[in-house]
């Protein structure tokens, strides 16, 4: 009896043993594999998480109807941020610690995809970033975060782009800006452009600050107002920019306005209405872009509405984690990391060439998208020089 229950006890440990052998655990060894994705799901920007969050799912769907990714089915599992930088990093920590995933796509805000990068590190996992253009996303004090990377360009290279085109094209020469002390984003495009916009001969004629969740904007912008500015620089997202927007026009103000890519969405337009018309935004791609016609229809199918911008790059950011995986054939999140760093495909917000040094795709052009009827009408590629 004791010889029996002995060798019942080492079958069983042999067993455990063999089934806990390997790096990852049970989504290693299943018939299935898990990604991850993390974003606002709730909150004021709830309407680009979840557009993000169905689009990803919509990639995973066509991937698992078509045999899965190296022959396992790949199950997607999501976690709401609340747009809220400790939500992020606990969300990180199931994943990576509890769920297993082999990589995250997300988040879509700066704020909540810089904080995330020490777990990543100590788990080995890689995360792509879709709408994060700060460059602390990636990259700090000049050394580059080894399991962060992005498929959006950065918060220089948009600030720098919305100045230029406002001098280059416009013609602008005074420029005012109101800006969001409070938010990464916010502060980022603000210092890239008025540095941009100086170097260019432009003059900074006023500079206003709010703080998140601020619904009076008078007091700054009467003071912008007194100015004269060519310009408003309005670097921060649809709600406060429908807000701002209508306050500006109700005071009078007939500057031009223009901002980055926390404005596009179609909320925006319908919360501001005629506010915005006329407005110049940078944005990671054109729309109406006929090679983007295909996913927008079938996105429209799916889900019963228009796709939001942030759509466009968790497409990109899926696709790009998918071709790692491809790539390194194996689950094994350090190779795929390796995987990503010679990134070189299409996608269809641009070419995807991720920089080794900065995790980012280098050389994106920028579309500059203006406000007509209601509607966002292309205006050209804008690269800075």
């Amino acid at each position: 009896m004791k010889k029996k229950t002995l060798a019942l006890l080492l079958a069983s440990i042999f067993t455990l043993s063999f089934g806990l052998s390997g790096c990852g655990g049970s989504s290693k060894t299943s018939d299935t594999v898990k990604i991850g994705w993390i974003g606002s799901l709730t909150g004021d920007q709830a309407v680009w998480g979840q557009c993000e969050s169905n689009t990803v799912k919509m990639v995973i769907d066509d991937l698992n109807k078509k045999g899965g990714l190296l022959g396992k089915q790949v199950k997607l599992i999501t976690y709401d941020t609340r747009g809220d930088a400790t939500e992020a990093v606990n969300a990180v920590k199931r994943l990576t610690g509890q769920d297993k995933v082999i990589g995250i796509i997300g988040p879509n805000a700066s704020g909540q995809a810089i904080p995330i990068s020490s777990v990543l590190e100590e788990m080995k996992v890689p995360d792509i970033a879709t709408v994060a253009t700060n460059p602390k996303v990636t990259v700090v004090d000049g050394k580059v975060k080894p399991y962060n990377f992005r498929v959006c360009f950065i918060d220089p290279y948009q600030g720098a782009a919305a100045a230029g085109y406002a001098i280059d094209v416009l013609k602008a020469k005074n420029a005012a800006i109101l800006y969001d002390v409070a938010d990464d984003y916010s502060q980022g495009l603000t210092q890239f452009f008025e540095k941009t916009f100086k170097d260019k001969g432009g003059k900074i004629v006023s500079k206003e600050a709010f703080k998140t969740g601020d619904v009076d904007f008078r007091a700054q912008l009467t003071k912008i107002k007194a100015t004269n500015p060519d310009i408003i620089f309005m670097p921060y997202f649809f709600k406060e920019v429908a807000l701002s927007s209508k306050q500006a026009r109700e005071l009078g103000i007939k500057a031009t306005l223009m901002g980055g890519d926390g404005w596009p969405s179609e909320q925006l337009i319908t919360m501001a209405k005629d506010a915005v018309e006329g407005s110049f935004v940078v944005n990671h791609l054109d729309f109406n872009d006929p090679e983007v016609a295909d996913f927008r229809t079938k996105y429209k199918t799916t889900f019963g509405k228009d796709v939001e911008l942030n759509g466009f790059l968790g497409y990109d950011a899926i696709n790009m984690l998918i071709d790692a995986v491809k790539r390194a054939n194996s689950f094994d999140t350090v190779k795929i990391t390796a995987a990503l760093e010679t990134t070189n495909m299409k996608g269809i917000t641009g070419k995807i060439a991720i920089g080794k040094d900065t995790h980012n795709p280098e050389n994106k052009d920028a579309a500059i998208i203006k406000i007509v009827n209601g509607k966002w009408i292309f205006q050209q590629k804008y690269a800075v020089h």
